[in-house]
């Protein structure tokens, strides 16, 4: 059945003015964007299809341009507005956490670091550099490859901090298999730095890991 043959208030687009995004499932707001499905199936059945294939919303849109254009109904031209709609919201989100305000939300930071560095495939060791207020002073991704204690310097963070003339910090990295369950190498690593940092008198807020979903070490109470 095509979307114009459903009532009013179950189509994507009528359904988000009425009730706003938020109501809206993964399916339906990928069907907004892709606006047109094809022969036999409509644009939600289209949406539904790529997210199945692709394993869901996040893999979806840190695919790369092959891994996407290997999808019945969508190509290049596609890829191109998606990854522009994901550039835009990660700005967005970096504006946010950059306007000067002190951090008050946690989801924000969650969501500003899980879309700078959950589109990579392979690990990325970044830092949130922070004043006394808990302004944010620079996003900086320090380390990539596989992140250990023989590859994340202690010194290197201490160092940038000093830089900064930061008065805390938050840690981040990715784990590319999407689960975002902490290791023990994980939480050496961040013993490590606490104590490091500890010794300039930097505060660490928090470590969080970055997979499908967002593990925060504070919130486990892994500090």
């Amino acid at each position: 059945m095509a979307i114009s043959d459903w009532a009013e208030e179950e189509r994507p687009r009528e359904k988000l003015l009425l009730k706003g995004a938020e109501a809206l499932s993964d399916a339906e707001l990928l069907a907004i964007f892709l606006r047109t499905g094809v022969k036999g199936f409509s644009a939600v059945d289209l949406a539904r299809n790529l997210l199945s294939e692709s394993g869901g919303l996040s893999q979806l849109l840190s695919a790369n341009e092959q891994q996407f254009c290997q999808s019945k109904g969508v190509g290049q031209a596609k890829y191109v507005q998606l990854q522009a709609v994901v550039e835009m919201s990660r700005r967005y989100l970096s504006e946010r956490m950059q306007r000067g305000d002190a951090l008050n939300s946690v989801d924000d930071v969650k969501n500003y670091l899980k879309s700078s560095l959950q589109k990579y495939p392979f690990e990325v060791f970044a830092c949130l550099f922070l004043d006394n207020k808990h302004r944010v002073i620079k996003y900086e991704e320090l380390f990539r490859g596989t992140i250990d204690s023989s590859t994340v310097h202690p010194r290197e963070v201490v160092r940038r901090a000093l830089h900064h003339n930061a008065a805390a910090i938050v840690l981040a990295h990715n784990h590319p298999s999407g689960v975002a369950e902490p290791s023990q190498s994980d939480q050496m690593i961040t013993d490590k730095l606490k104590h490091a940092l500890g010794l300039i008198d930097v505060r660490l807020l928090d470590h969080f890991i970055i997979g499908d979903e967002v593990t925060s070490f504070a919130e486990r109470g892994f500090l």
